[in-house]
């Protein structure tokens, strides 16, 4: 995405940044809440309709714990923004240089970037699994797999990756060579094939079943949001929308988060509920003042550290929670994230970066 300018696009640098803080805090925010008990479980691999239940309750019956309720059911969804970002990106970066990209040295920068970020946040978080409490037995084959970032094609993902949000880096790959091999400056109908072929495998799985799981930790669960990246970037009218003001966008962000609610109450119309998240966070980034954005530009500028220290600090700070402090143990894992993330990075940019 550095190679995007505000004159090319109709989203700008400063709003893409925003809008990798605010999928980054989600996810942050999410992965802490879900692993309170009594928390609204998420609609993320699967398809629970009692999950669903749950949360109109806690919605009818508001309390305190409301907030915990609602970001450990949504905040999830601030992966199909990561992922929207980077079909958008790839676009906006490669397919403007009029030189062809070669695939095999495509796949080895992209792996060596996600390398780069993913080692020095799994290191840490062995270190502290190992000496707090609980800790997770690691075998050496799934170690290999997650570096080589395939771990998401083994059996059972949900319990064999760890730290759980890692599972992202592996999709991530996956979906560079989906996007080189098949994407590339290809005509649209790739895309929309990609993703109606996609949707097909998915809608016709038991809501609740282990082949739509390990479907949705593959590159087959978000072919939707990345292909929707890549169509935005090419075929928007960077004018037209750049033009739209900040009341407009309100009114988008709003029918979209709507739209988003009436997605999760069946299995079929959740399998688009991505595209309302993507929108309705579209439309509160362009909404914003400039002076709301900069907070949020900043935490994107630092959402890669985020995204790989967060487990580790998860697993210091949630015992605050569950013995009854409940935002106590919250608001210092916000934090202590966010400090240590931000020495993260100074680490992350002192590896030498690979060559494109």
């Amino acid at each position: 995405m550095n190679t995007m300018t505000k004159t090319t696009a109709w989203l700008n640098r400063d709003e893409c940044a925003a809008l990798r803080g605010l999928a980054i805090m989600a996810i942050m925010l999410h992965n802490y809440c879900h692993w309170l008990g009594f928390a609204v479980k998420e609609n993320e691999y699967t398809f629970n309709a009692a999950n669903t239940a749950r949360l109109w309750d806690a919605m009818a019956h508001a309390d305190a714990n409301l907030p915990i309720h609602l970001l450990s059911y949504f905040g999830h969804y601030g992966v199909p923004v990561f992922l929207f970002l980077s079909g958008f990106g790839l676009v906006m970066k490669y397919e403007r240089r009029p030189q062809e990209l070669p695939a095999w040295r495509f796949a080895r920068y992209h792996y060596m970037k996600l390398l780069r970020m993913m080692v020095p946040g799994f290191v840490a978080f062995i270190i502290v699994d190992a000496i707090t409490p609980g800790p997770f037995r690691f075998q050496a084959e799934n170690v290999v797999a997650q570096m080589l970032m395939a771990i998401n094609l083994l059996p059972a993902p949900d319990r064999i990756i760890w730290p759980g949000p890692y599972w992202f880096f592996g999709l991530m790959m996956q979906l560079y060579i989906v996007y080189r091999l098949a994407l590339y400056r290809r005509h649209w109908a790739w895309a929309a094939a990609l993703v109606a072929l996609c949707w097909a495998a998915q809608a016709a799985c038991s809501p609740m079943g282990e082949t739509l799981n390990r479907l949705r930790y593959n590159c087959i669960g978000g072919m939707l949001v990345f292909c929707a990246g890549l169509l935005a970037a090419r075929h928007l009218p960077a004018a037209r929308l750049n033009a739209m003001g900040r009341p407009s966008w309100a009114a988008v962000s709003l029918v979209s988060a709507a739209l988003l609610l009436a997605c999760c109450t069946s299995f079929q119309a959740w399998l688009w509920a991505p595209l309302a998240v993507v929108a309705a966070s579209v439309g509160l980034v362009k909404a914003l003042p400039a002076t709301w954005l900069s907070p949020l530009s900043w935490l994107g500028g630092i959402s890669a550290a985020m995204f790989v220290a967060h487990p580790l600090l998860r697993k210091v700070f949630i015992p605050i929670s569950r013995r009854g402090d409940i935002y106590d143990g919250l608001l210092l894992y916000v934090i202590a994230t966010v400090a240590v993330s931000w020495m993260f990075m100074i680490i992350i940019n002192r590896i030498p970066k690979p060559k494109a």
